[in-house]
């Protein structure tokens, strides 16, 4: 055993002989093997026990530990926890807050320690147990490889890898070393009590698939080392596809190209959506199957209010060909859009600029009447800038944002008046849009919003004898 777990150390875990590894001890078997492997091998080690105060046995288990710890000379550190407490404040399972706990703990010592690694002493049956249990839930590719020799990054750390070194090793073996080196781990009578979900499976289930497939246990753990393969292959496509996908990012927020997700095969856009959920969540776990098509069936298919309500205080935002997935609490970016802001306005005189936050500018000025303005008028394919009968404006111009209960009549509606809010809202304009929209004034008439259209009553007539010329500009680029 020495032997093959010394080559998984350096071929699979990566380690450095001289430098301190955490090691996480119950008293258990697994645990008190893997300490005492690791000692012979020679790696310097600090001795990490949590007492999560679950049985009356948990002080006797912290002082084996620490025996253990001193008996080799190694230091030792404990804390004592009460999961029962965090769980109920966290809504977690006792085993998840267990875990949370423990692993917290751990990842902490090993921070303040300078460590390269925390380890922790899962084997070949704890990796069976997984499987099944992912199996079980309907997981996917990456639930059926099962734990990793090495994780990096984890859900504790990016920077600190979290090993399992006895993760091609039997139960069995680890009772027959421990027998043979005359160690004495204690036995947690709880693993003993069908009553959660990883003890019914190493009691009853697995048992049950032995008797109906004999050597099931290494079927299940190959078809975790098989998938682990294909899962790193898929994740390298999902790898690609998210650099072609991401436009932006932020702690809040991530913003897709729309279509280019749309274009990615089904498993690949499962991928995505998942891997952004666990980048704005971090340590997510509980995406179901349906909590990730039901996402995925939005992206392909937006519903008219172009929203999603997702998980965990995640939305899906679809507008103007991108995809965000925010968290409820992000302010999404508006610096791809003119906004004035705090109620903002301004006064345009002709010829003259204003110039807006985020480096928008309104430019005006009077182009010769001949017909080639007429024509431009009526070719024009570029919202951002419009040609308006001057002498039917009030002079100088006001630049100002939407306020309650304006009205406007749109170009080709024959002078009809519309709520403004409405008009927003067909336009499908953002609503976190809409407030700060410049809208151009000849005194109280909106006469031209930026964009889109302007006013049935400023625009070119067969008797219009001068043109304002207004076109709005963004001089420092930016794609969001």
């Amino acid at each position: 055993m020495l032997a093959s777990i010394s080559s998984l150390l350096q071929d699979e875990c990566h380690l450095d002989a001289s430098h301190l590894l955490v090691v996480g001890v119950s008293g258990g078997p697994d645990s008190l093997c893997l300490l005492d492997v690791l000692h012979r091998l020679g790696y310097p080690l600090l001795v990490a026990h949590v007492n999560h105060r679950l049985r009356s046995e948990a002080s006797d288990e912290q002082k084996l530990v620490e025996q253990a710890a001193m008996q080799r000379g190694l230091p030792f550190v404990a804390t004592e926890v009460d999961v029962m407490a965090y769980a109920g404040q966290e809504s977690l399972t006792v085993e998840e807050a267990a875990r949370n706990l423990r692993y917290g703990f751990l990842f902490d010592e090993a921070r303040q320690h300078h460590a390269q690694a925390v380890v922790v002493g899962h084997n070949a049956d704890d990796q069976v147990e997984t499987v099944l249990m992912h199996l079980l839930r309907g997981s996917g590719l990456a639930g059926l490889r099962g734990m990793p020799v090495r994780a990096l990054p984890n859900v504790w750390s990016s920077e600190i890898p979290l090993l399992r070194p006895l993760l091609h090793t039997w139960r069995s073996e680890i009772e027959a070393y421990c027998r043979q080196n005359n160690l004495h781990p204690v036995q947690d009578k709880s693993n003993l009590q069908p009553f959660y979900t990883r003890n019914r499976l190493r009691l009853e289930l697995i048992p049950s698939l032995e008797n109906i497939q004999p050597g099931v246990r290494g079927s299940l753990l190959r078809l975790a080392r098989l998938v682990s393969a294909e899962d790193d292959l898929l994740q390298e496509v999902t790898q690609a596809a998210w650099q072609e996908c991401l436009r932006a990012e932020s702690g809040h927020y991530l913003a897709f190209d729309l279509s280019a997700v749309q274009d990615q095969p089904v498993a690949i856009q499962r991928r995505l959506l998942r891997r952004a959920a666990g980048l704005l969540r971090y340590g997510l776990s509980d995406l179901s199957f349906d909590d990730i098509e039901r996402a995925r069936q939005f992206v392909c298919q937006p519903t008219q209010t172009r929203q999603l309500d997702w998980i965990s205080g995640l939305r899906l935002v679809v507008e103007a060909g991108n995809l965000w997935i925010a968290g409820w609490e992000a302010d999404l970016p508006t610096a791809r859009w003119p906004q004035l802001v705090h109620d903002q306005q301004f006064t345009l005189h002709a010829p003259g600029q204003v110039v807006m936050p985020g480096g928008w500018v309104l430019r005006a000025e009077f182009v010769e009447l001949n017909t080639d303005g007429h024509q431009h008028a009526l070719l024009n394919s570029n919202p951002y800038q419009t040609w308006l009968d001057a002498d039917r404006l009030e002079l100088p111009l006001q630049l100002r944002g939407r306020q309650s209960g304006d009205l406007f009549a749109p170009l080709g509606m024959h002078g009809q008046e519309v709520s403004l809010r409405d008009w927003m809202i067909k336009q499908k304009l953002p609503q976190r849009a809409r407030r700060g929209w410049p809208l151009l004034c000849s005194g109280e008439q909106i006469v031209w919003i930026p964009g889109f259209l302007p006013s049935h009553a400023a625009r070119l007539t067969s008797d219009t004898q001068r043109i304002l010329y207004l076109r709005l500009v963004k001089e420092n680029a930016e794609s969001l």
